[in-house]
């Protein structure tokens, strides 16, 4: 049984701001975990503080999701599968991280621009880790940082490789928001884009997040060949001219594949960087 001082532990770590149905529901979740053993309709209700009917509106929400799993024989509940499926990728995440560090150091190394390692999460590229160059003119990259994948070498990447058919439902049927008078604002572009992107083995982003940005990014696959992140550098557009991408796309494509190596992934034949460069704008 939840006792009344981690009850009381709980309620003081969260945020200030509330959304009653989410607290709700996550306070079913939270009582589950600590109680560590199924429960009945009657005791969740009463461990909750809240009428059987809104518990059980909760619970049959969170049980639509996965999250909550009721026995048909007893009628009890306890935490459902989807905190397992979403606990295992976290901690992929948490590893990925600690695994690419050394190769994003080498990566900066071989390039002098700052590199990072970033996932897809909804429309966005999220950086997960970044080594910052140390030349007196760079662009920092912090973890957490996330920018929309349309625009983006990282997000194109991980736009490319996703399952056919969920590209428009991650970055929408309508036009696409431009920052730059280079970003791709049509969905038809982005699909010619991409096609160039699993050609060629990389992506560019040819400053279409912001002026005088320019970044190479490639695919880093787990064991089974499903893209897990990509890995990119990022610098001012007159450190990576048209004539140094190729090169430095090689660079990070070798480095991406070396990571994806390390995770298992035992590709076909090496890739290399074709000569690429992203459509006209």
């Amino acid at each position: 049984m939840m006792s009344a001082n981690k009850m009381s532990a709980n309620k003081a770590k969260r945020p200030s701001y509330h959304v009653q149905v989410i607290d709700r529901a996550l306070s079913v979740l939270e009582v589950l975990a600590a109680e560590g053993q199924a429960l009945s309709l009657v005791k969740l209700s009463k461990r909750l503080g809240l009428p059987k009917s809104t518990t059980m509106r909760l619970l049959m929400v969170l049980e639509g999701h996965r999250f909550v799993q009721k026995s048909t024989e007893s009628g009890l509940y306890r935490l459902g599968l989807k905190l397992f499926e979403l606990g295992s990728k976290a901690v992929a995440q948490f590893d990925l991280s600690e695994r690419a560090r050394p190769h994003l150091e080498r990566l900066v190394s071989r390039t002098g621009e700052t590199a990072y390692l970033s996932v897809l999460d909804g429309g966005e590229a999220l950086v997960l880790e970044r080594v910052e160059s140390s030349r007196a003119v760079r662009v920092p990259a912090s973890v957490g940082w996330r920018n929309p994948a349309h625009c983006t070498a990282v997000g194109k990447v991980l736009l490319a490789f996703m399952p056919e058919g969920k590209l428009t439902a991650v970055v929408g049927k309508a036009r696409l928001p431009a920052y730059t008078k280079n970003t791709i604002t049509s969905l038809a572009r982005l699909r010619e884009e991409l096609q160039l992107v699993r050609e060629h083995g990389f992506a560019l982003d040819d400053e279409e997040t912001e002026d005088g940005l320019r970044c190479v990014a490639a695919a880093v696959r787990e064991h089974s060949g499903r893209v897990a992140a990509a890995l990119g550098i990022l610098g001012p557009a007159f450190r990576i001219p048209d004539e140094s991408v190729a090169t430095l796309a090689a660079t990070v494509i070798s480095a991406a594949d070396e990571l994806s190596a390390e995770l298992g992934y035992r590709a076909a034949a090496p890739r290399a960087a074709e000569p690429y460069a992203s459509l006209d704008h």
